[in-house]
């Protein structure tokens, strides 16, 4: 099926997204499970596999239209060095890819692909799901202090 190309176009920018933040939280995963934080490895990696499904969706998505997914094109990524900087730099990506879905989702509709716009929807939900997960650890830091919050990581 023929889809819009301004559509196509704008998947393959998302699909670039989400191709970056693969790439990065299993940076991030893999440098908590080096320094021992099990918990925080298992959640990190966690996000990682869900960004996995949504390039996978979105290439599903891209190929239905009869576009071709762009799969090595990635943004720079922001690797942090501390667990700090890991959770803000992951954290403004994913409020920048809440703002990128939603605007998509507004395309769709305009260009009336309402399969599309369910599917950018479904993916929305989980990026705010990964905002939130954020917001949490950033409070349990602000409350608790990073050398608490640190412990309560290290098991697996």
């Amino acid at each position: 099926m023929k889809g819009s190309e301004k559509l196509i176009t704008v998947l393959n920018s998302l699909l670039a997204d989400e191709l970056t933040a693969i790439n990065q939280y299993m940076v991030h995963s893999e440098m908590c499970a080096n320094w021992g934080y099990g918990k925080l490895h298992q959640a990190i990696r966690k996000q990682a596999m869900d960004e996995m499904f949504h390039a996978e969706w979105l290439i599903e998505r891209i190929i239905f239209l009869d576009g071709a997914p762009t799969v090595s094109k990635l943004n720079p990524m922001k690797i942090g060095k501390t667990v700090l900087e890991m959770i803000k730099n992951d954290n403004g990506d994913e409020l920048d890819a809440v703002h990128k879905y939603n605007d998509a989702i507004k395309l769709g509709r305009e260009v009336e692909d309402q399969s599309s716009v369910d599917l950018l929807t479904k993916i929305l939900k989980m990026e705010e799901g990964h905002v939130d997960w954020a917001e949490m650890q950033r409070a349990q830091i602000d409350q608790m202090g990073l050398e608490n919050y640190l412990v309560n990581q290290t098991e697996d």
